[in-house]
């Protein structure tokens, strides 16, 4: 994922783009039958899990080692001859998934140090040149089918490795010992070949989630020309290319951008959309599909001295508002290098797993509510129902240009007891008693006559 160092340049790049980077990506895109039926899935079901891992997760220090500690190609190689996750067993991370209430599981499958998690053939830094031996992506997807979970692929677009990724134009990775330049177009080509092997051998893919783009964004814009701001990522023509392999595929990238033709989701980084706490989600809200993505704890690949983990009650905030914007929570966990999966994480994904099937009716097939959240809390909604998630304790609800003109009840959720609750002048006015929340939101359904 992206590191806070290109904050300030990214923010910059999002209100002055360059006219070079659309020249060749402007043509209209109109989404299949297929691919629009996949979004309103998407849309409805909420809640995904992340999965980092790579052979990073080796070292214990983060999915972005080989670039903080500058890294040889040579010397990260030899990662490569005793990866060995003897423990991994996909079902057991799919049922873990399917419990915590997630309906689809995004698994990366390269990230930027070039490492790739299955048979392909058109790289010998894969899974099948390590002890292991086994093809990690064919193993999760014939789970993901088998269960009924969809599958996304997460691919870096970004290399440290190859030497025909533009590295000198990039901005990271330049400590990694690579001295010759090889060609763009060999690169653009190797993406597709990996891209098409993904997306014919393992099944319907519900999604490709790229990143990486960044990476090319200058670092003193001002001082550069049109021509020389970005090189030319091809981004259309790989879109194109994916929904010609699977036309139902959602297409995302981490880009930090309003999205380009031929994208199908938007993406924020650690926040939910229309926030910004993290600085890395300063784009607009677009018409797509939305997701948050967000760690348990602040890291994506496997660190062994992160503890900072979130509670129940932050994730469940976390999901709830991200649901009040009408968007999915996808949430991340970084397995350690023998496949086990941290037992803080897979405590937390438990305990939501039962908060979702109590609640999940205010959660999943909603959209974000007329109002955006609010300090209170936030609301999401059905056909005829609206849900208050209320985050604050005490809190005196006000909702102006209230949308339903009657009201057949309020009442909570959970008692079902009645809530004194005033319509007037458009506006709808609740009073909650002084009480603790317990460290959950506290749920006020609201059904029109």
């Amino acid at each position: 994922m992206i590191k806070k160092i290109f904050i300030a340049v990214a923010c910059f790049v999002t209100m002055s783009v360059s006219k070079a980077q659309y020249v060749k990506d402007t043509k209209p895109y109109l989404p299949s039958a297929e691919n629009l039926e996949a979004r309103k899935w998407f849309t409805g079901n909420k809640f995904g899990l992340f999965i980092h891992w790579g052979l990073y997760s080796i070292l214990g220090d983060g999915e972005w080692v080989m670039n903080n500690k500058n890294i040889t190609v040579k010397n990260y190689e030899r990662l490569q001859h005793f990866f060995n996750p003897i423990n991994f067993n996909a079902r057991q991370w799919v049922d873990m998934a399917r419990n915590a209430g997630m309906r689809y599981i995004t698994l990366v499958t390269r990230h930027h140090d070039g490492f790739s998690m299955w048979d392909t053939k058109e790289s010998d830094f894969s899974i099948m040149h390590t002890p292991y031996k086994k093809d990690i992506v064919k193993a999760l997807a014939d789970e993901c089918h088998k269960q009924g979970i969809r599958l996304f692929l997460y691919y870096s677009i970004l290399d440290w490795r190859r030497d025909d990724y533009s590295y000198w134009t990039g901005r990271t990775g330049k400590g990694t010992g690579r001295t010759t330049r090889g060609e763009w177009k060999d690169y653009i080509q190797f993406m597709k070949n990996q891209l098409t092997e993904l997306l014919t051998n393992y099944g319907e893919i519900g999604g490709i989630w790229l990143d990486g783009y960044w990476d090319q964004m200058p670092e003193e814009s001002a001082t550069r020309k049109d021509d020389d701001v970005f090189i030319d990522w091809h981004m259309r023509e790989i879109y194109d290319h994916i929904h010609q392999l699977q036309p139902q595929c959602l297409i995302g990238n981490n880009h930090h951008l309003t999205p380009l033709p031929g994208e199908d989701f938007q993406m924020f980084e650690r926040d939910v959309p229309g926030e910004n706490a993290h600085g890395l989600s300063f784009q607009q809200i677009s018409k797509l599909p939305l997701e948050t993505c967000a760690t348990i704890n602040n890291s994506w690949g496997f660190d062994i001295k992160d503890t900072a983990y979130k509670s129940l009650s932050e994730v469940i905030n976390l999901l709830v508002r991200s649901a009040g914007h009408g968007g999915n929570l996808l949430l991340n966990i970084g397995p350690m290098p023998n496949g086990d999966i941290q037992p803080e994480f897979v405590k937390t994904l438990h305990e939501t797993g039962k908060w979702l099937a109590k609640y999940g009716e205010t959660i999943y097939n909603t959209t974000g509510g007329y109002l955006k959240p609010q300090p209170w809390g936030c609301i999401t909604e059905t056909k005829d129902k609206m849900y208050l998630h209320v985050l604050q304790a005490g809190a005196q609800i006000t909702l102006p240009s209230f949308p339903l003109k009657k009201m057949k009840k309020v009442y909570m959720f959970d008692s079902k007891t009645s809530v004194p609750a005033i319509l007037k002048n458009g506006s709808l006015s609740i009073q909650l008693p002084e009480q603790p929340l317990q460290g959950r939101p506290d749920i006020i359904v609201v059904i029109e006559k």
